[in-house]
């Protein structure tokens, strides 16, 4: 299932502030565009001169490692000049408003902003008050699309294939961005998906987006293709949604005799993976776990998208 036969096909998005106004056909054509980018990535010189003379700011308002690096590692190989905001050493610490931040900026003639913020509908909003494209790097708990991208790139490359692919996704599914977005790409692109984890942690939406419930993690993993188990924010236990991480490991963490007693599932973590809670380590180790070329695909997923939102040309 690609994009590669429609010649006609023109990518028509200026932003990406989420997956749900991506088609098939788009979110497709990401995917394909993402082959180019990986096959650049293992050149001797991974460098291309793509967005040379594009200035890319990256406004992270919440703390950030994997995205924010993976972004601005994709922006330099491209030939980017990058500016990279934080908001704890910035007027935002003295008041300024997340409206007055962005139109200064833009003052400063930039092309494209990859933002990240605690409130959902932020990335929404900047769209509104500037001319530059805005890239959504995550917005509280309603979307984190490039994660989604990576997550179905690489589910495609290990596999061959979305559609038809059983997927299950473990954890908290109410505070994360990433399951949003993962479920609205995976079941456009004629994926099954199922969330699984604690029932205080089961939010009503997932009514809404068409998948399974369950609280029965063996019985998924006996299903599924692919098993994605989300990190425990463990700054929310204090909020008493599960007893302990122990119990939640023991009802929800993978475990080694797990991969024995079902040999097919291939294993996903968006990171960082909380080890002896979500997995255990062995299982993060092991080779049936893709993490770390989640990390690497994500690199090659997000100079697609940079290139497409640029206006796609200059290769």
């Amino acid at each position: 299932m690609t994009n590669q036969s429609n010649e006609a096909y023109v990518f028509p998005h200026r932003h990406l502030l989420g997956l749900k106004d991506y088609s098939a056909e788009d979110l497709l054509h990401i995917l394909d565009q993402t082959d180019k980018f990986l096959e650049i990535l293992n050149r001797p010189i991974p460098k291309i001169p793509t967005l040379r003379d594009k200035t890319i700011v990256n406004l992270f308002y919440e703390d950030s490692t994997r995205t924010r690096i993976s972004f601005e590692m994709a922006q330099k190989r491209m030939g980017a000049d990058v500016v990279n905001f934080s908001s704890s050493s910035s007027s935002v610490s003295k008041g300024e408003s997340l409206k007055d931040t962005i139109r200064n900026i833009e003052s400063m003639k930039i092309d494209m902003v990859v933002t990240r913020h605690p409130s959902p509908g932020a990335a929404h909003f900047l769209s509104r008050c500037v001319d530059a494209a805005i890239l959504n790097a995550g917005d509280g708990a309603h979307e984190h699309p490039t994660q989604a991208l990576l997550d179905m790139y690489s589910m495609r490359r290990k596999i061959g294939r979305i559609d038809g692919l059983k997927v299950v996704i473990i954890g908290d599914i109410m505070h994360s961005r990433v399951v949003r977005s993962n479920i609205i790409g995976l079941t456009r692109l004629g994926a099954e998906v199922t969330v699984c984890g604690p029932r205080t942690m089961m939010p009503l939406f997932v009514d809404e987006l068409g998948v399974s419930v369950s609280y029965d993690l063996e019985a998924c993993l006996e299903w599924c293709d692919v098993a994605m188990a989300l990190r425990i924010q463990l700054e929310r236990q204090e909020g008493g949604l599960f007893p302990s991480q122990r119990e939640y490991h023991e009802r929800f963490g993978i475990k080694k005799r797990h991969l024995r007693e079902f040999p097919n599932f291939t294993i996903m973590h968006p990171g960082p993976v909380n080890r002896g809670v979500e997995l255990e380590s062995e299982v993060a180790d092991h080779p049936r776990a893709i993490i770390l070329d989640q990390v690497t695909n994500g690199l090659a997923v997000r100079m697609a998208v940079l290139y497409l939102l640029s206006g796609g040309k200059r290769m």
